[in-house]
């Protein structure tokens, strides 16, 4: 369950990310959407981070590599 919510996490960072370059270049860099959508892409970004901390806190998500 915490693997698809981290997954759909960077699927909608993603988006914004995206939505952000679509608004740059529509707009010319005039107006607030860009910033908006950029606004949006950082809390998710920040999001995402906060639960990939908690999966490995609370022991849902382990780290396999050997060094």
């Amino acid at each position: 369950m915490l693997k698809a919510a981290i997954v759909l996490m960077l699927l909608a960072t993603l988006v914004s990310l995206f939505s952000g370059l679509f608004f740059l270049v529509k707009d010319e860099g005039h107006g607030s959407r860009v910033v908006n959508a950029l606004t949006v892409r950082v809390i998710l970004a920040a999001l995402t981070l906060a639960l990939i901390a908690w999966g490995f806190y609370s022991g849902q998500l382990t780290s396999h590599v050997t060094w």
